[in-house]
């Protein structure tokens, strides 16, 4: 028997939505951009945050409707 975590499959799920994926879209982006510079102080930190943010929104809605 193999289990599943649930917390996985939503975060899965919720990365696919419109919102998400302009968000991870922008991360993308900025990955991208500060990979191809040798010497630059740019952080994708914001982007990050956004992302997590929005999926994690995301997840708290879902989540709770299976954990009770």
């Amino acid at each position: 028997c193999v289990l599943i975590d649930p917390l996985e499959t939503i975060r899965t799920k919720c990365e696919q939505t419109e919102h998400c994926v302009h968000y991870k879209e922008r991360l993308e982006a900025c990955e991208t951009r500060v990979g191809s510079k040798s010497n630059t102080t740019e952080e994708c930190t914001e982007e990050l945050f956004d992302f997590l943010h929005a999926r994690d929104h995301c997840v708290a809605h879902k989540l709770f409707h299976i954990v009770k």
